[in-house]
């Protein structure tokens, strides 16, 4: 069991808190950091648990790495169901890119939808 111990502030005598370290050293990333975001206004709760308990960054460690995973899949999967190939790429460029870009876009919203806003 720790010590508690206090810092006079003015009159008062106010606790020496520390939050616990998580350890983690992986990146939060793009989606971690809107999760982030995220929690922080619409379920402020969640947030403090795990940002007192130690485990915030791990936590959103790991939904950056699903989301990104989750994205990967999702473009590669309408790519191929949409028929955009290497062969379009190397026909067309012009219609690859915005068919690639529509398709990210489309997959980008999917994974909001799924993991970083809800």
């Amino acid at each position: 069991m720790s010590k508690i111990t206090y810092t006079k502030h003015g009159d008062y005598y106010l606790p020496d808190l520390v939050l616990p370290e998580d350890g983690e050293t992986r990146p939060i990333g793009i989606y971690g950091e809107r999760h982030r975001r995220y929690l922080k206004e619409y379920h402020k709760v969640q947030y403090i648990n795990l940002l007192t308990s130690g485990r915030l960054r791990s936590y959103l460690s790991d939904i950056n790495e699903q989301a990104q995973e989750r994205l990967d899949l999702l473009v590669k999967q309408l790519a191929e169901k949409e028929g955009v190939t290497e062969k379009l790429k190397a026909e067309s460029q012009m219609e690859w890119v915005g068919k690639m870009n529509n398709i990210r876009n489309r997959a980008m919203d999917i994974v909001n939808d799924e993991m970083i806003y809800s």
